[in-house]
């Protein structure tokens, strides 16, 4: 069993707010690589638009991203995730794609000490975002499913200021 804390939920749900608050407060954080992998593209020229559509180079390439950095990561110390592995499924699934064979070969590996599934916030637009209130709110089921489907440990988090949500999760570790 690995240190790690997934902080996850659809588009939309303060992840990366939250993520960056328990940075600021000393811990070990990662990066949302969906996101990350978009501002590369960009970087290299080309469209958010190009990038989102093919899906499942896009889905392959932060894959990748992702199971690179577990990799790296020290099991013994503690690490927030923004994101996890299990993630990709969902998004797999919703995009009505095969999921790639090496996810599902690191979802049986997966050892998370828990997961915090955190509620939706009304949905902001910005540059990588490409999904409606229906899209965010289908996406938050299938990570619920997801999750509860590899029996790891998940807690709920509810809408609060942003501060009184790190609280939630650190009383909850």
């Amino acid at each position: 069993m690995s240190n790690w804390y997934v902080i996850t939920g659809g588009p939309s749900s303060g992840k990366t707010t939250m993520v960056d608050l328990l940075r600021q407060r000393g811990y070990h954080t990662t990066i949302e690589h969906a996101r990350h992998y978009i501002d590369l593209q960009r970087l290299g020229g080309r469209t958010v638009a190009d990038v989102r559509s093919r899906q499942l180079e896009f889905q392959r390439n932060v894959l990748a991203m992702q199971l690179e950095q577990e990799a790296a990561l020290d099991p013994d110390e503690i690490v927030f995730l923004d994101r996890g592995l299990p993630d990709s499924l969902a998004y797999y699934r919703f995009l009505d794609l095969p999921p790639d064979p090496s996810l599902l070969d690191a979802l049986t590996r997966v050892e998370y000490r828990k997961v915090f599934l955190l509620d939706l916030l009304p949905l902001a637009e910005d540059y990588a975002r490409t999904e409606d209130a229906e899209a965010q709110h289908r996406i938050q089921e299938l990570l619920l499913d997801v999750y509860e489907g590899l029996q790891v440990p998940l807690a709920r988090v509810p809408v609060l200021p942003p501060d009184e949500r790190v609280e939630f999760v650190l009383a909850r570790l």
